[in-house]
């Protein structure tokens, strides 16, 4: 195992144990959120050469006094509840026989999908969570797929141009075509070797996940850690990598992911340079799911990720990994982020209204 997944580990459990507060503003809202990317409506991640609006606010606006809507009768049926956690989980090399800490097996990928598309998730992009625009069904609930450092295992094509399937995009598509409704979508961190493609073959295959719904994120050219670099430093591995996504994909990025879950000592260096990135959420190396992004407690600069993995006892996975958490989310349902179908409102019990963060007020609508 690398000496810095390892310190990364350390780190994140040590987080757990301690309750450490995640540095950062909540929310993000003072720096107003400004980012590259559409909103949900387009498919994919990222929204060619442009710049694009602020994530989704509450709208039409609506005063803090003001009592809140009733939800729909189909919202209450399904026991709504848009505050509620959201699985993002954290993927690396997708192999038939892992010998890596961070891989998982092809069947293990596999299975977790199956077991989501079973148990009533739906995948979301990264970008798509930030923006606080998804159209989940109702009853469902939201989870994100996201796969750092742009192997070849992750994605490849093969020689009629669909996804190998031995990949994790050929998973993701075999457990959709298995599972009618289960959304063939993911979130793909990528570095400068692009899936250990040339430039020609990466210009396309980054092209194929964005016109198939898939989302590309950044993750820095070399896979960097931020803590220990100058901002110089930080923004040319950022910049860097955005300039070469603008250049392959004719596109922009939404989401940065942290290689090793490490922030840079001033967060402002990663979050924005002018004419260059300005993303609309940042995320961490995992532990648990994140809020909701209506929840007063999200920050979209620091949006924690839960690693896929096992009951086992390395970095304290046996509570704190993909398996372990999904578990208690089935055993504690009102926990989880549950969609009350309309991407237009917000719908919780009402008991949680303090929970609502004050500009989707709007949208709000309680029972």
């Amino acid at each position: 195992m690398p000496l810095l997944h390892k310190i990364a580990g350390v780190v994140v459990v040590c987080a757990v144990i301690l309750g450490l507060t995640l540095p950062g503003s909540r929310r993000g809202r003072e720096e107003g959120g400004q980012a590259a990317a559409g909103s949900s409506s387009t498919p994919g991640a990222v929204n060619a050469g442009a710049a694009s609006p602020a994530p989704a606010s509450a709208s039409p606006s609506a005063s803090a006094n003001a009592p809140i809507p009733a939800a729909a009768p189909e919202a209450v049926a399904v026991k709504a509840n848009e505050l509620g956690q959201i699985p993002v989980l954290m993927y690396h090399r997708i192999v038939k026989k892992p010998d890596r800490t961070l891989d998982r097996s092809t069947k293990e990928l596999y299975d977790e999908l199956t077991r989501l598309a079973k148990g009533g998730y739906q995948p979301i992009t990264a970008a798509e969570f930030v923006s606080g625009r998804f159209d989940v069904p109702a009853g469902k609930h939201p989870v994100v797929l996201t796969f750092d450092d742009s192997t070849p295992d992750q994605f490849a094509l093969d020689a009629n141009g669909a996804p190998r399937p031995d990949t994790a995009v050929g998973i993701i598509q075999q457990v959709a075509r298995e599972n009618p409704g289960f959304r063939p979508t993911a979130t793909f961190f990528v570095v400068k070797d692009v899936f250990g493609m040339d430039d020609a073959q990466a210009s396309a295959g980054l092209k194929w996940l964005l016109q198939h719904g898939y989302d590309v994120g950044n993750h820095t050219q070399s896979h960097a850690d931020l803590s220990v670099l100058p901002e110089k430093k930080v923004q040319d591995e950022i910049g860097g990598m955005e300039d070469r996504i603008a250049r392959l994909a004719g596109a922009r990025t939404a989401t940065l992911a942290y290689p090793f879950g490490s922030v840079p000592r001033k967060e402002k260096w990663a979050r924005e340079q002018e004419g260059r990135y300005s993303f609309q959420g940042i995320f961490l190396a995992g532990w648990r799911p994140s809020p909701s992004p209506f929840d007063e407690e999200f920050d979209r600069w620091n949006i924690p990720r839960v690693r896929s993995e096992g009951k086992i006892k390395e970095n304290d996975c046996a509570k704190f990994c993909s398996t372990a958490w999904l578990e208690h989310l089935d055993k504690n349902p009102h926990e989880r982020y549950t969609s009350d179908g309309d991407p237009n409102t917000v719908t919780f019990p009402k008991a949680d209204e303090d929970r609502l963060a004050e500009e989707y007020r709007g949208r709000a609508r309680t029972y």
